[in-house]
């Protein structure tokens, strides 16, 4: 929004129009109307950031012009002007979504102050839904990045719990990006502009679970000095990620289950029930039915959170994303590091593409991390991996990864594979002797050494 903002005032009196002129009309782009009647033509033709209305007019009143702004402009503030008899209709009017009043006869500069106040709200709730959507965006489900079949399905169902106003429970390895599913959810879920609570029960001290989840009263235990809000009270109206909600002492599993039963909670120490809005969304790495059967999970809490379940699967089982994957990550760290990288070595995407990645997708993006710190421009080559990526490898690529691949990359990725095995073949017949090697392959010295650094592939490591 400009510095200058685009203020609208309504009265029927001549001079409270000069008035504004006068205190507003230097500072900000000033409409005037002399009747509501071209107050409400005004409104439908343009936006407005503030509108200083007159409550009694002829023709259409203050209060039909507060209806027409919230019905086109939401976001544009109003400030009514009233004089005292009116000050009960002023008041009625803020509860339907008026800024604010100002009680003729008033202050010039107290109204100036007003309407730069009733402005600044305005610029506020501005940044706040910019905000709002680029978290959104953030957190979308463009952000979980992967085209491979088992992901598009994960997509569809994410969009669907989104779209209700449901209990999910996501399960996969450690590592498949369980809290940005949760985070996706959330945000493009109706409680998007409330809360996301994420609660690591794992993390948390046994004794101390309970309390933070529910809360507690005023020396309920020896430390709690004062009552205390839990999370669940703090996520109001908003969505509770229970993170590892495997781990869960089985005291607390029998008070999450009851929550979640009866949308309340107690506070440790206090019998008075507190009611809660909040949408669960719970993750673990565990087979919880396997849990149940160990008796370490109560059943009842499982399919009272079973009741939209997610599972997202390993990176090992979706090869075919791995390409893009590390294209994403090495475009987001290069960024963070100013460090502006093309991509990568056909060699070093085979090593990616080979490697199991038992941390999923966390593993793969500390790797590229790591790539970027190392490599300064240009392709990131094998060099730049983590040595246990580079173990070696054997046989081709998983039919997945190349079925994820156009012909001309498949057969470029088979090309650089074959051209450093008959390299390293090479050198190892010549004894590391770069001459022999040249004339052994029927090229030119300086041809085979090009192909030598391109390659990685160290004269040296031959030599006896």
């Amino acid at each position: 929004m400009d510095e200058k903002g685009r203020i609208l005032v309504v009265d029927d009196k001549e001079n409270m129009l000069k008035l504004f002129a006068k205190i507003l009309g230097e500072e900000h782009e000033l409409t005037v109307a002399a009747d509501g009647a071209r107050a409400l033509s005004l409104l439908a033709a343009q936006r407005f950031d503030v509108v200083v209305t007159d409550l009694r007019m002829p023709g259409a009143d203050g209060f039909q012009v507060l209806e027409a702004v919230k019905a086109r402009s939401p976001e544009t503030e109003v400030v009514m002007m009233t004089a005292f008899a009116s000050v009960s209709s002023a008041v009625e009017a803020i509860r339907q979504g008026a800024y604010d009043y100002l009680q003729k006869p008033f202050d010039p500069d107290a109204a100036a102050l007003v309407v730069a106040r009733a402005l600044e709200r305005k610029r506020l709730k501005e940044q706040a839904a910019d905000l709002r959507r680029e978290i959104q965006g953030v957190y979308g489900f463009q952000s979980l990045v992967g085209k491979s079949p088992r992901m598009r399905e994960v997509y569809q169902l994410l969009e669907q719990a989104a779209a209700l106003d449901i209990t999910v429970l996501l399960t996969g390895e450690t590592g498949t990006g369980k809290e940005l599913a949760a985070r996706a959810v959330h945000y493009q879920s109706a409680r998007r502009d409330r809360r996301f609570v994420p609660v690591n029960c794992g993390a948390l001290p046994a004794e101390l679970v309970e309390s933070e989840l529910f809360g507690h009263a005023r020396g309920a235990f020896t430390g709690a000095v004062g009552a205390k809000a839990g999370l669940f009270e703090e996520a109001r109206g908003g969505t509770v990620f229970l993170d590892e909600v495997g781990d869960l002492p089985l005291p607390v599993q029998v008070k999450l289950n009851r929550a979640l039963q009866e949308r309340e909670i107690r506070r440790v120490g206090e019998n008075s029930p507190v009611p809660i809005d909040v949408r669960v969304v719970a993750a673990t790495h565990r087979d919880l039915k396997a849990e149940v059967k160990a008796g370490r999970f109560r059943e009842d809490l499982f399919y009272r959170l079973h009741v939209f379940p997610i599972g997202l699967p390993p990176l090992r089982e979706r090869r075919e994303d791995i390409p893009l994957l590390a294209a994403h990550f090495l475009d987001k760290h290069g960024k963070v590091h100013h460090r502006p990288l093309e991509g990568f070595e056909p060699e070093a995407l085979r090593f990616l593409t080979g490697y199991p990645w038992p941390g999923n997708v966390r593993e793969l993006e500390n790797a590229i991390e790591r790539a970027v710190a190392v490599c300064s421009k240009g392709l990131v080559g094998k060099g730049c991996l983590p040595g246990e990526v580079l173990q070696e490898q054997q046989g081709g690529l998983p039919v997945d990864v190349l079925l994820g691949m156009s012909y001309r990359e498949a057969v470029q990725v088979a090309r650089e594979r074959v051209s450093r095995d008959y390299l390293t073949a090479l050198m190892k017949e010549a004894g590391g002797n770069v001459t022999r090697a040249a004339e052994r392959a029927g090229m030119e010295r300086e041809s085979l050494h090009r192909l030598l650094k391109r390659y990685s592939v160290r004269s040296d490591d031959f030599k006896e």
